[in-house]
C-alpha cells in the first residue's frame, strides 16, 4: 500500500465562518467528515486536523504568511493515485462552501 497526504483548501471566509460556528453548528457539519471516515475504513492512516496560520520560510530566514488557504489535512492509504482519489470521492470537504478543493499527492520512499 502506498500513502497519500491529502491537503484541504478553503477561502479565509469558509475558515472564519467555522471558527465562529457554534459547537452545534461544528457537530453538524463534522458528521459528513466522520460518514467519510468510516466509508474508508483501514484507507484512513490519520484523520487529521484542521490548520491556520502557514507561514512560508524563506531561504534567508524570514518568513511571510502563507497565501495557499491550507485549511487541514489527513493520510490516507490506497494501492495508487486512482484508488486514493476514488477514497476521496464525495469528500464532504468539497460539499462545505463554493472555493474548497483537495489534493492529494504521494508519499515516496526517501
Amino acid at each position: 500500500m502506498k500513502k497519500f497526504i491529502v491537503i484541504y483548501h478553503a477561502p479565509a471566509e469558509a475558515m472564519a465562518q467555522m471558527a465562529s460556528a457554534t459547537p452545534e453548528q461544528k457537530e453538524e457539519g463534522m458528521k459528513g467528515w466522520l460518514a467519510w471516515k468510516d466509508s474508508i475504513g483501514n484507507g484512513l492512516l490519520d484523520f487529521g486536523a484542521p490548520l491556520v496560520g502557514g507561514q512560508r520560510i524563506l531561504p534567508d530566514g524570514t518568513t511571510k504568511p502563507s497565501a495557499k488557504e491550507v485549511s487541514g489535512y489527513s493520510i490516507i492509504q490506497a494501492e495508487d493515485l486512482d484508488k486514493a482519489k476514488r477514497l476521496l470521492k464525495n469528500h464532504p470537504h468539497l460539499q462545505w462552501t463554493g472555493g474548497c478543493d483537495i489534493e492529494v499527492h504521494e508519499c515516496v520512499p526517501m
